[in-house]
């Protein structure tokens, strides 16, 4: 299991989709969280975008989970990138 860095940015005409679609996108987060999936997301204070850490077997596994949010299926993420990421302290450092 990797542990991946996730950001996703959003464009400022679609903050009404976001807010519309934030319900079912942060229950969604919740389900992964409860199955150790998702270990933390939290939108970026300038409403730009989000952070989000995820585990997955590989990229194309995490590319299959982030297709399944919510704010993906209607059109709130403008951008993303993601990075298979090693955290050697701290509380995710036991992870890897």
């Amino acid at each position: 299991m990797s542990i991946f860095a996730v950001e996703y940015v959003y464009d400022s005409d679609s903050a009404a989709i976001r807010d519309e679609h934030r319900p079912r996108h942060r229950q969604w987060l919740a389900e992964l969280a409860e199955e150790g999936r998702m270990l933390a997301s939290g939108p970026f204070l300038d409403g730009a975008g989000a952070l989000l850490i995820f585990t997955a077997e590989d990229e194309s596994d995490l590319m299959s989970l982030l297709k399944q949010d919510p704010f993906a299926s209607v059109g709130a993420i403008s951008g993303m990138k993601t990075t298979a990421w090693a955290p050697a302290v701290g509380a995710f450092a036991h992870l890897v």
